[in-house]
């Protein structure tokens, strides 16, 4: 201790260029030395006083004594994000939604070992198909949207009803003056009768004919009853020579979005967006909405396809609007010391979920891997705040084989997966900030000859 109190008073009264308070200075050197000494022996600072002291070592007095300095606000001049060591749980208190009420309390942090694997796997709603897999919600959950986890009730598919602004064909049979005749310039379109608004059309001999809402059968029973008064033995035929009154709107992550008729053949989910060309590779196939009347339905296509719920493929109605939405919110962010993450003009990767599924392992690849000289492979997290229950993971990947268990552990949209720093990085970081401010005296010194403690005779009273 009475070392100490020399060396302090020592480098205080030859220091003559800084201007700070005395206080201030000696407990920066203290703090340095405290935390140095765990780490060398006891005869070695006192060495390192010794040569200090005796101006023996140049170097010392070059670089050491800015260290002492930088060492008083170290924890701020560092740059970066770090976990504690060794941490068991959260630093900082999190909201937690438990009994429909908010709370704040730490978290705790789980080791991603076999026996956290074992118990993920057994819910069946961490598999990409899981009625209850987080990527099912999630979307509803950041947008606040009120969607309906089930498909619209459904009647029994009928035939097609005529409805206001369809065209039909009517052919009376031997009677060509009540049949218009299409021609080789006329298309039976242009030919036939356009429904009103009104859902009528007007015929010959049989008048105002009623069609909204019927079937062609019902309106060919009602024209051959009223021409049968003027024509014996009548034979007619009715048919929609053009679809316009039954529209859908598909919108979204489509090649083609726009409005497609329904026709005579039913509108199907799958159907409509392959006639739009199918879904982007931007798309999210889990959480597309069907909206009807004044409720909304989530469509998981993905259980469509892969797991063969053809309930999912919903028969669309009149004014259906159905989104395809991309797939945003599917990501997860890969920060901390990866090889994307060095370099100038580099930043950390955003990964998206392929169909919402991918491992630990699968995300730190897509962020391009450890840096081997900087990351410590034993501090792998994964930060996890989703639906209300956020939750923090370790994995110890030190041993390379670790990243098995990785391969096994299921992510979540919005997770953050951080490879911490190796602490000696920190270290030689405080060092490289000195050296500027060495290079600086070097040149305001004009010599080789480095000098930026200059010592004055003492001012006689």
């Amino acid at each position: 201790m009475k070392l100490s109190k020399e060396f302090n008073q020592h480098i205080f009264d030859k220091i003559n260029i800084i201007k700070m308070p005395k206080l201030f200075f000696i407990l920066g050197c203290y703090l340095f030395f405290f935390t140095l000494k765990r780490h060398i022996a006891k005869n070695t600072i006192n060495h390192l006083f010794h040569m200090i002291l005796d101006k023996k070592l140049f170097l010392a007095k070059v670089v050491f004594i800015p260290i002492i300095i930088v060492q008083i606000s170290a924890c701020t001049i560092v740059p970066g994000q770090h976990m504690r060591q060794f941490a068991t749980e959260s630093s900082i208190e999190f909201p937690i939604t438990e009994n429909n009420d908010v709370i704040f309390k730490k978290l705790n942090i789980q080791t991603i070992n076999a026996q956290l694997i074992i118990d993920l796997e057994k819910d069946i709603n961490n598999r990409s198909l899981g009625i209850n897999n987080v990527a099912n919600h999630y979307f509803d959950y950041r947008i606040g949207a009120k969607t309906i986890k089930a498909i619209p009730t459904q009647e029994a598919y009928s035939q097609y009803r005529v409805g206001a602004r369809d065209i039909l064909n009517v052919t009376v049979w031997g009677h060509p003056e009540l049949t218009i005749p299409a021609g080789e310039f006329r298309s039976p379109a242009v030919a036939g009768n356009v429904v009103g608004e009104d859902g009528t059309f007007f015929y010959p001999f049989a008048g105002v004919v009623k069609a909204e809402d019927r079937t062609v059968e019902e309106i060919r029973a009602e024209l051959t009853k009223k021409l049968s008064r003027f024509i014996e033995n009548v034979q007619l035929d009715v048919r929609v020579a053009e679809y316009r009154s039954r529209r859908v709107y598909v919108v979204g992550e489509v090649s083609k979005p726009g409005v497609y008729l329904v026709r005579d053949i039913p509108l199907s989910v799958l159907e409509a967006i392959n006639g739009a060309g199918g879904v982007t590779s931007d798309a999210d196939l889990r959480n597309i909405t069907l909206t009807r009347n004044d409720k909304t339905y989530s469509i998981n296509l993905l259980s469509l396809y892969e797991g063969g719920n053809i309930s999912q493929n919903v028969l669309l109605e009149q004014g259906d609007v159905l989104n395809v939405p991309d797939n945003t919110f599917n990501k997860i962010f890969v920060l901390g010391e990866t090889m994307f993450g060095r370099g100038f003009g580099v930043r950390p990767r955003s990964v998206i979920m392929n169909k919402a599924r991918m491992t630990l392992t699968e995300a730190l690849a897509e962020g391009g891997g450890f840096d081997q000289e900087t990351s410590d492979a034993a501090r792998i997290f994964v930060f996890r705040s989703t639906l209300g229950k956020p939750e923090i993971f370790h994995l110890d990947a030190k041993s390379p084989d670790a990243l098995i268990l990785a391969d096994r552990f299921p992510m979540q949209p919005r997770d953050v997966v951080f490879v911490d720093r190796v602490e000696g990085l920190r270290w030689n970081q405080i060092i490289a900030q000195v050296a500027p401010t060495v290079q600086l005296l070097n040149i305001f010194d004009g010599s080789m000859n480095v000098q930026p403690f200059i010592s004055f005779p003492p001012v006689r009273q």
